[in-house]
């Protein structure tokens, strides 16, 4: 085996379960491969991550964040090159960096989502414990993070009657047509 470079002299453990290695008879070229692999693998591992946590962010909350939100891959890369190829460091790390940005927006809007539905559920509560605050109120069980098409409205009971007298009742309907 010919070295084209300085001799590395130390033993290094790697990780996921690979057995301890003599890099004493590996030249700095062959290491600074393995380097190369190893921070590739990272990356790839870190953008993974990263579409899985937003798939599933996307998952979660559909249809109010809808998959036409996730980035195209394509749009995460500079340029568009024919063909496949392997992309530089500098590439993943865009590619994994736009994808982070992405993500947190991801996380911004679920959470957002999450509060929006806390306050429908707080305002359902306080309709159902003083309907006559709430004449007329009508609130969308989509509000609520339940899928269909009901509504849930103050209504008079007893029609005319029901409201002169001040009798209001909460009652959820179909809503759908």
């Amino acid at each position: 085996m010919t070295q084209s470079g300085p001799v590395m002299e130390r033993t290094h453990e790697w990780e996921r379960g690979r057995s301890a290695i003599d890099v004493g008879a590996v030249s700095a070229d062959a290491w600074v491969e393995v380097a190369e692999r190893d921070v590739r693998e990272t990356l790839r591992g870190q953008i993974a991550r990263l579409e899985r946590e937003s798939s599933a962010i996307v998952a979660d909350a559909f249809p109010h964040i809808s998959p036409a939100d996730r980035p195209d891959p394509r749009e995460l890369r500079d340029e568009v090159v024919a063909g496949p190829r392997l992309l530089t460091f500098a590439e993943l790390e865009r590619v994994r960096d736009r994808l982070a940005g992405h993500t947190q927006d991801l996380r911004r809007l679920a959470a957002e989502r999450v509060e929006h539905e806390r306050r429908a559920h707080e305002r359902l509560e306080a309709m159902k414990l003083e309907p006559g605050r709430y004449k007329f109120a009508r609130l969308p069980v989509r509000d609520l993070g339940e899928g269909g098409c009901g509504v849930w409205e103050v209504r008079p009971r007893l029609g005319l009657i029901g409201m002169l007298s001040g009798w209001w009742q909460v009652k959820l309907s179909s809503g759908c047509p």
